[in-house]
């Protein structure tokens, strides 16, 4: 399950060991975490990490396929998540250590900024290829993010990017070692939290507008 510690002005938030798929219980963990976060004063910043193989692989299709009967709520709730870390009052870093892949990859865009891995791990949109439409919310969210070019070739194709053409492609800020990337964000996030407050939450909520009006 998620974990949340603080390194002088940066949370860290560690997504998990595993696949980190978006179960209810795991998405409420992450939530209470950025409860946190947004609660605390003074200069501060998040950095998403995670453990393992895997930054996140999405929604929990097991869970959704036992319980089909609650697709709305749980939809309502990943756009929520989508909502909140979009315009949380504080910069925010995706670190990628791991595979990055369909609703993980849609996280880590509506962070501010993202650090990939460069030698190992795909940052992925798969939705064509099994057959998932995007909701107009995530749509919104990705193409908000991505250049349209960007956009198209990975929500119809469905292509891994690696590091190195994640960064060539404009998906994520930085593509550095294995060890590098918490360390990167950390520094990255450090760097910009004198920027936390209510001035950076609304520059947020005005850019995104109608992403947050698609999401919700």
């Amino acid at each position: 399950m998620p974990t949340l510690d603080r390194h002088d002005d940066v949370f860290v938030l560690d997504l998990g060991d595993s696949e980190n798929r978006f179960h209810p219980d795991w998405l409420a963990s992450v939530g209470a975490a950025l409860d946190e976060v947004e609660k605390a004063g003074g200069p501060r910043a998040l950095v998403t990490a995670a453990t393992g193989k895997f930054w996140s692989n999405g929604l929990d299709l097991d869970w959704l396929s036992a319980n089909g009967d609650q697709f709305e709520r749980y939809a309502a709730g990943v756009h929520g998540l989508f909502a909140r870390m979009l315009t949380l009052p504080v910069i925010t870093v995706a670190a990628l250590q791991g595979h990055t892949f369909a609703a993980g990859a849609m996280l880590s865009l509506a962070h501010d900024v993202r650090v990939m891995r460069a030698d190992r791990g795909f940052w992925c949109l798969p939705e064509v290829d099994i057959s998932i439409p995007f909701t107009p919310g995530m749509s919104a969210l990705i193409q908000s993010r991505l250049t349209p070019r960007t956009a198209h070739e990975a929500m119809t194709t469905g292509r891994r990017y690696g590091g190195a053409d994640a960064l060539a492609a404009g998906i994520v800020d930085h593509a550095v070692a294995e060890e590098a990337v918490r360390t990167t964000a950390i520094e990255l996030a450090g760097s910009l939290a004198g920027k936390a407050g209510d001035t950076l939450a609304t520059i947020k909520t005005r850019m995104y507008t109608p992403v947050l009006e698609a999401l919700t």
